[in-house]
């Protein structure tokens, strides 16, 4: 249907009315600009009465998603049901994609870390809900590198200011075991290497405590050691069949990643094994070693507070032996008593403090540069300042250890 007037972009005359979604458009022909949109009654909030609004400003044109915010609510969607979540644990998490889609500081980013975005938003409500869910669970799932999903992680915590409680190791024992291929019979796995589930976690559980109590976790990933722990825990419950099995292959028969710190951490555990087997007495008689050491696992962690309380002295015992280490004949009670108790130990045989490893063990220090010719021609004549003399003049206690030394000497 024809129309008067002129198009004011082409100025051609040609302008029809043609109906849009029930709706009359006044259109140019010749350019197909619109030059009058029709009206429409909705049920938007300003539309309550029946008032009529312009269709770019109804409620059909503002519940359209972008293509964007649709994906990234697919996905998290489909994690959802991969995982088997509940529907409230999708419901938050959708909530929180959109609330990070729409926000500024994700707009310019890579289209990789918003498809990480998704992901991001079911790890926080997992943890929100106390649900066991590791950040490598996710990364296997959406095929992204941890380091990359762990920065849009604490971007996205950090804007949209979600609290999100730390996964407790006791949960993180469970779901790194629950993937675990050993609890059922299958052709890849032979009968003597499967093993009830319930026992392996509740052994796991306690070498994980033994190894926080003795310094071995803490400021380390959690992975390696759960992973050591598992392996002594799932020997030990069978040791004739097992021990010859590896790490490695221990791990090839999980189905899991071999973590590489995973052997220096189960080095250390035995270690510590080894130290406190020589501290119970009924192995004093076994030529212990770090493969027959793990026959007796469940006795040595049966009596763990006593075993390591005997095979590690108090770092205060330590500094006392150290400030006066002639004070004790050596036929004296006291000498006997710490030979005694420094018998079948490792490591010389005696009894060190409980230290962290990063102590016992320090990494090499980089070498330090030369002194350069100024430096190193010093004559012994050169002024001591106010401030240094202080660091020469000794206290009556300083003088009296002093003497005490010499004497010793």
């Amino acid at each position: 249907m024809a129309a008067r007037g002129s198009c004011p972009g082409c100025g051609s005359a040609a302008l029809v009315e043609d109906s849009h979604y029930a709706q009359q458009q006044l259109v140019c022909a010749a350019c197909g600009c619109v030059l009058a949109e029709g009206l429409l009654t909705t049920t938007y909030a300003e539309e309550e009465h029946l008032r009529e609004v312009a269709y770019s400003q109804s409620t059909g044109q503002k519940e359209q998603l972008s293509r964007c915010l649709q994906r990234g609510i697919r996905r998290v969607q489909d994690l959802c049901k991969v995982l088997q979540l509940p529907t409230v644990f999708e419901e938050t998490a959708v909530s929180y994609v959109q609330r990070a889609l729409q926000h500024p500081s994700f707009h310019l980013v890579s289209l990789e870390k918003k498809e990480l975005l998704g992901g991001c938003c079911v790890f926080v409500t997992c943890r929100q809900h106390n649900w066991p869910l590791t950040m490598g669970t996710i990364c296997s799932l959406l095929y992204a590198k941890q380091e990359l999903f762990a920065s849009v992680y604490l971007s996205l915590q950090k804007e949209l200011g979600l609290s999100v409680p730390a996964l407790s190791l006791a949960d993180l024992v469970k779901t790194h075991l629950n993937s675990f291929r050993l609890f059922q019979h299958t052709a890849d796995v032979p009968a003597p290497f499967v093993e009830n589930k319930e026992k392996v976690v509740a052994r796991t559980m306690q070498i994980v405590e033994l190894a926080s109590e003795t310094w071995l976790v803490t400021g380390r990933h959690p992975i390696p050691i759960v992973t050591a722990a598992a392996f002594l825990s799932w020997q030990s419950l069978q040791p004739a069949a097992r021990l010859a099995c590896t790490l490695a292959r221990f791990c090839k028969l999980a189905g899991v990643d071999l973590p590489p710190p995973a052997h220096l951490r189960l080095k250390e555990l035995l270690e510590i094994l080894l130290r406190m087997a020589s501290q119970l007495a009924w192995l004093r008689v076994f030529n212990m070693d770090k493969k027959t050491v793990v026959k007796h696992i469940g006795d040595l962690l049966q009596h763990r507070i006593f075993l390591l309380k005997n095979a590690f002295c108090p770092e205060d015992e330590e500094e006392q032996r150290a400030a006066a280490p002639g004070e004790a004949s050596p036929g004296s009670p006291g000498a006997a008593g710490g030979a005694a108790q420094g018998e079948g130990c490792p490591s010389g045989g005696k009894r060190r403090p409980l230290l962290p490893p990063c102590l016992i063990n320090p990494r090499k220090r980089l070498r330090t540069a030369a002194p350069s010719a100024s430096d190193s021609a010093v004559t012994g004549e050169e002024p001591i300042s106010d401030s240094e003399i202080e660091q020469y003049l000794r206290g009556p206690e300083e003088i009296r250890a002093f003497r005490k030394a010499q004497a010793w000497l």
